[in-house]
């Protein structure tokens, strides 16, 4: 790999994880108890739009028989994994959640391997540790309850276990999703994935959220979800280029950098406290990025 494809793969994993992590912010200011699958549901219809366009100008690349299966474990896998991560909202305070989703890259160490083949350094695995060591302390509020509080609470805290299911099911989806990439492109599967996961999520957003739809129209909160829609369209457009452009734990684990930045919306838009004890956890991660970039 050449140091300026080095370049954009690490752009494009950074920019999926700012855009990521800017479409939550705007999202978070929508969401209340009651219409979180409306809300999950109309960002993803929001975000259709540029990727529709898009796709009317992108070659059409052809498929096999591995791409469909790909396709296919992969799309019911997310689907899973939203709900999860939408009980996990409810059940559990985020601060006792958000950490687990940092372990994503290193269930992809193993996963990766098996679906994909792809191996990663020692250097690299160095680095995703690291990662998400930082994610993992970017989200302890409260350091005086101990480093360990969030794994003390899996027992009592179903959120916290719901969570990890979804950092293994997002193992899993990259990995596929990256195989289908591997057998089309990345813009053609991206695109059609998620057009597919919209429909396919329409009957459980209207089942979970009954007789809330007009409300949630006529409150104008589907107005709101419009710019959090567009910028979760070029976290897809960002993600599936950078995940063809290099190993998939190194792009995943780049992209968990979204909890950081996570943490600078929610000191400046929500107020939120805390941010000179995150000082650790942003320390890990980016060493961790230095390293990854480095074995890359």
């Amino acid at each position: 790999m050449t140091l300026i494809e080095s370049n954009n793969w690490v752009f494009l994993s950074l920019l999926s994880a700012f855009t990521l992590a800017t479409s939550d912010a705007m999202t978070k200011k929508v969401l209340s108890k009651g219409n979180e699958y409306l809300t999950a549901w109309f960002r993803l219809l929001f975000s259709l739009p540029l990727l529709i366009i898009l796709l009317m100008f992108i070659p059409i690349p052809k498929t096999d028989g591995i791409f469909f299966r790909a396709f296919a474990i992969a799309l019911p896998l997310e689907i899973i994994a939203i709900i999860f991560y939408t009980k996990a909202l409810h059940l559990s305070p985020l601060s006792l959640t958000l950490p687990f989703l940092s372990l994503t890259p290193v269930f992809l160490i193993l996963i990766s391997l098996f679906i994909l083949g792809e191996r990663v350094s020692l250097m690299g695995g160095a680095g995703i540790l690291l990662i998400a060591a930082g994610g993992y302390l970017l989200n302890l509020h409260n350091m005086k309850k101990g480093f360990f509080e969030p794994l003390k609470n899996i027992r009592q805290e179903k959120g916290s276990l719901c969570m990890i299911i979804v950092a293994l099911i997002y193992a899993f989806t990259s990995s596929f999703g990256k195989l289908a990439i591997e057998h089309s492109s990345p813009l053609y599967f991206g695109i059609l994935y998620y057009l597919a996961l919209s429909i396919a999520f329409i009957p459980i957003a209207l089942w979970r959220q009954k007789g809330m739809l007009r409300r949630f129209i006529a409150e104008g909160s589907m107005k709101k979800m419009i710019f959090p829609g567009i910028c979760y369209s070029i976290m897809v457009i960002a993600h599936m280029t950078a995940i063809s452009m290099t190993k998939v734990a190194y792009m995943i684990s780049l992209k968990r950098t979204s909890l950081l930045i996570g943490v600078l919306y929610g000191y400046f838009m929500f107020g939120e406290l805390n941010i000179r004890e995150r000082f650790a956890g942003a320390s890990l991660m980016f060493a961790g990025f230095v390293l990854i970039v480095t074995a890359s």
